[in-house]
């Protein structure tokens, strides 16, 4: 992220569209971000083909379903799935303020990973709105276990990922990626990491009608010996954390505002990230709304100072 823009709110420069299929439906999808106000935030804009849409605000009080993706709304029929790979792109570009308008249930899986949500923010570009930009600065610990799974947030001097999985999969096994999240990060270490599954889930899925149109195209597939499936193979070593840190990265966007600490999670996944961060929300305690003051070109550091906005609180708002 440039820092030049560090301090404002961002949009993008003009509409792009992408299209593909729904990874659960097999469905086609069309989806076309569209430039927004400051203050807006990520509003998801559900179209059918009466006419109708629904707005769903990208914020944590709205998701509902986080069983194999990440769910904003609490019925099928008035809800859009699978938005954590474009949300961790938005969030790791620093767009705050964008349309994302989409003609099915479900988000286009592209690849499996965000990389071609990246080319096409990056293909329009992004522009400031010369509003003051506002942030959460964790400022004391919240924790939080599931089993044998655990979350936390933890105060930090930027924004940074420690994400750990343990599988009892030698293909897999355990593996860690750590690391200051900015916008090159996340393009070079982590937005080519595709989703994955098993073979022995495949017919499972597909009986609850699910990964109807996953595929090795938009998937990292594991067969029942422990080998990949892929002929291409793995995209980097560890490539499964990567990919779990990437959908970190895009629920935990749902805050609704950048956030400024540390997030470590172990044997994670989309509902352990949704429960860390309403459990951080939930706690006025544990955290700061703060923005970035002007500068000089000569600070060598960015300063927040906190701000006292009553009834502020987006990442909590009611669609």
């Amino acid at each position: 992220m440039s820092l030049g823009l560090l301090g404002f709110q961002t949009t993008i420069a003009e509409p792009v569209t992408l299209s593909g299929i729904g990874v659960h439906s097999g469905a086609r999808v069309s989806l076309t971000f569209h430039p927004a106000e400051a203050g807006t935030g990520v509003v998801f804009n559900r179209t059918y083909p009466n006419g109708d849409v629904i707005e769903l605000k990208a914020v944590s009080s709205q998701v509902g379903a986080t069983d194999l993706s990440t769910v904003l709304g609490f019925t099928p029929a008035r809800s859009v799935a699978t938005i954590e790979h474009v949300m961790a792109a938005l969030y790791s570009m620093g767009i705050d303020n964008v349309i994302v308008e989409v003609d099915s249930a479900e988000m286009p899986i592209m690849d499996g990973s965000s990389r071609m949500f990246i080319d096409a923010i990056e293909q329009v570009g992004t522009v400031s709105l010369g509003v003051k930009r506002r942030y959460i600065r964790v400022i004391k610990p919240v924790r939080i276990e599931q089993g044998a799974s655990w979350a936390e947030f933890r105060p930090h001097d930027g924004t940074r990922f420690e994400v750990e999985i343990d599988f009892d999969c030698p293909a897999i096994g355990r593996q860690k990626w750590e690391g200051d999240l900015t916008a090159t990060t996340f393009r070079e270490e982590l937005s080519r990491a595709r989703t994955f599954g098993f073979m022995r889930d495949v017919e499972r899925l597909w009986a609850a009608g699910f990964a109807l149109g996953s595929s090795l195209e938009n998937s990292v597939v594991i067969s029942d010996d422990n080998s990949i499936v892929n002929v291409e193979g793995l995209r980097y070593k560890d490539e499964f954390v990567r990919h779990k840190t990437l959908d970190a990265v895009g629920d935990l966007a749902l805050a609704g505002a950048q956030f400024i600490g540390c997030y470590r999670s172990y044997r994670g996944g989309h509902k352990v990230n949704a429960v860390a961060l309403k459990a951080l929300l939930s706690d006025t305690s544990a955290y700061e709304v703060v923005e970035a003051p002007a500068r000089s070109q000569r600070a060598r550091a960015v300063e927040f100072v906190a701000v006292n906005v009553p009834g502020f609180s987006p990442w909590l708002a009611e669609a």
